[in-house]
């Protein structure tokens, strides 16, 4: 996949160490079904389809949940494994595949750890309050993050909250957190009334981060909104530095209030409102890079 500044606009600022907007879609979540949308992706093969049509529409990263023969939320390996293979043979490297492990109240800490470990995907999203919950999980839970370190899983950490920015940062400087090969999720309104963000949500989180001075000058960051202003909460975060996630999980209606027919409109509208910005888009390479 090309990046858009193959076209010779200008880029804007991004997060450290790499030139355009990482655009991550996610599809489906972990509680979406059908009844929600009729495009909403849950086999593999509408997994692997979706991927495709995305990474076209501007997408260099998947964020993946799959679900189990009862169509439940699922992190079993074996659920995951035909999921993944059915999207690497759709779309190649051509998108970075990152694994979610959120509990949804069924996994505790050692079984998405197990997961990751069993599977040693490319990259994956650990809620830091769920992977780290409290002191007494600190020991395992640094262990694992140290193993996923050495073995080149990119991690992403993600944040709800200023306490859990702010934690980030006490767990950076005790040495729990490797230093790099990771970066962070903003994720916006996550508990505001019906779910519905603001960018105004962002920014007493980024003010929290920017707050942490060198231990948060090198890691980049991205976020996610719920409801009908993701994109223009998306846009906001692009032009102050971050990367996006976008997708089903959190909303589907388009900036005018329609109802997107599937994912790759929603990434689609945002490619293009984002390039008349000025901004260029990541592909997967460029992101594998930042973390290589």
């Amino acid at each position: 996949m090309r990046s858009s500044a193959a076209s010779g606009k200008r880029s804007m600022p991004s997060s450290p160490g790499i030139d355009g907007i990482v655009l991550a879609v996610a599809p489906n979540g972990a509680r979406k079904t059908r009844g929600d949308h009729p495009a909403l992706p849950i086999t593999p093969q509408e997994l692997a389809d979706c991927a495709a049509a995305c990474r076209d529409a501007g997408a260099s990263m998947l964020h993946l949940h799959v679900r189990n023969a009862e169509g439940g939320h699922s992190l079993a390996p074996a659920d995951y494994r035909p999921a993944v293979e059915a999207v690497r043979r759709a779309v190649g490297r051509s998108l970075v595949l990152q694994l979610t492990s959120e509990a949804v109240g069924i996994y505790a800490p050692a079984e998405q750890q197990a997961m990751v470990r069993e599977l040693r995907p490319e990259a994956v999203s650990l809620a830091l309050r769920e992977i780290l919950p409290d002191t007494a999980s600190e020991p395992s839970g640094a262990a694992f993050l140290g193993w996923a370190h050495r073995e080149e899983i990119v991690v992403q950490y993600i944040l709800y909250d200023v306490a859990d920015v702010e934690r980030y940062g006490e767990l950076r400087r005790r040495g729990l957190l490797p230093e790099g090969r990771h970066w962070v999720l903003f994720v916006l309104g996550r508990y505001s009334a019906g779910q519905r963000s603001s960018l105004a949500d962002l920014l007493p989180m980024l003010a929290a981060w920017r707050a942490l001075g060198e231990i948060a000058s090198d890691i980049p960051w991205a976020t996610c909104a719920f409801g009908p202003r993701e994109i223009e909460c998306s846009l906001g975060a692009a032009a102050l530095g971050g990367h996006v996630r976008i997708g089903f999980e959190n909303n589907m209606l388009l900036p005018d209030g329609r109802t997107a027919r599937d994912n790759a409109e929603l990434i689609g509208c945002f490619a293009d409102l984002a390039r008349r910005l000025g901004h260029s888009l990541a592909n997967a390479d460029q992101l594998r890079a930042l973390f290589a």
